[in-house]
């Protein structure tokens, strides 16, 4: 099966900027490692997509993290992908199943009130560029609008959407993000908008109908003449744990709870929570682990 890539667009006279992605596979990817619940899965879903949107409009190797944090009972929960169609995400409560879905999967209570965080990587960079804003609805999209236009006067339009069937599955993920450059023309950004809340383009119901991704910008553009310009890296999800950084993980833990794993005297297993890649941590690591903690408490 061909991998699906994030297509990007753009008006004819240059002043809008569009990115449109089937995201199916690496949403079902990161349920299948998580068994996210149905208000988990939506909430990573759409901020996978999200990320992956945004990263597009990067530059090479460069990447976006999108950590958003509420007082709700899904706690955290963050996605991030690079320019080159990595994309990973996570929630801190994947199995999270409300009283009842009288809400549907709306993410506004699970969420709650908070804030989100961009981070923007670039590879030669020792910090990443950061900008955090305040929740405004805790659906995902319209808070990705907000940032862009808080923190780089960009105005934009963000749909997303992740379709789960009736056993809470997958079924279909996917985006649009639109961003209008400064010295647009008003007449432009207006008929995006008529567009939009005349047409109410549903994303994830024209991904199910087979829709391509020119297909899932064109309601949103009815009008304005655009373009596709090349784009060719392909999305998957990547996760760049390696054993290395469980190691470091495990530092975090203390002298006793080495003793206890030492006692036991059987191999440490440990899953990275973001892919579900399984490691060993064997019995002479773990003593290492232990007398390099016991060592510092000495200093």
């Amino acid at each position: 099966m061909s991998k699906e890539r994030v297509h990007r667009f753009v008006s004819k006279d240059l002043t809008v900027r569009i990115a449109a992605v089937n995201a199916t596979e690496v949403v079902r990817h990161m349920q299948g490692l998580q068994n996210t619940y149905p208000l988990a899965t939506v909430a990573v879903g759409r901020s996978m997509v999200g990320a992956l949107l945004m990263a597009a409009q990067l530059k090479d190797d460069q990447m976006v993290g999108l950590l958003f944090r509420g007082n709700g009972p899904l706690g955290s929960v963050y996605a991030e992908a690079s320019y080159n169609g990595h994309v990973r995400g996570y929630t801190a409560n994947p199995q999270y199943q409300p009283a009842n879905y009288d809400n549907g999967l709306s993410l506004k209570d699970a969420i709650g009130i908070g804030l989100l965080s961009v981070a923007r990587h670039q590879p030669f960079q020792k910090q990443p560029f950061q900008g955090t804003v305040e929740l405004v609805s805790g659906e995902i999209g319209q808070d990705i609008a907000h940032y862009l236009h808080q923190s780089h006067q960009i105005r934009s339009l963000v749909s997303l959407g992740v379709y789960l069937d009736t056993y809470g599955k997958v079924r279909s993920a996917g985006g649009v993000l639109i961003e209008v450059m400064p010295g647009v023309d008003e007449a432009v950004v207006e008929r995006i908008q008529k567009n939009y809340e005349d047409k109410k383009p549903n994303i994830s119901q024209m991904l199910l109908d087979g829709a391509t991704a020119e297909q899932l910008v064109a309601p949103f553009m009815d009008g304005i003449p655009f373009e596709e310009i090349e784009h060719k890296p392909e999305v998957e999800y990547f996760c760049p744990c390696t054993k290395d950084r469980v190691m470091r993980a495990l530092e975090l833990l203390t002298v006793e709870d080495f003793e206890d794993m030492i006692q036991k005297a059987e191999p440490v297993h440990v899953t990275c929570q973001v892919c579900g890649r399984p490691y060993e941590v064997s019995i002479p690591e773990v003593q290492e682990l232990k007398d390099k903690l016991h060592k510092e408490s000495l200093h």
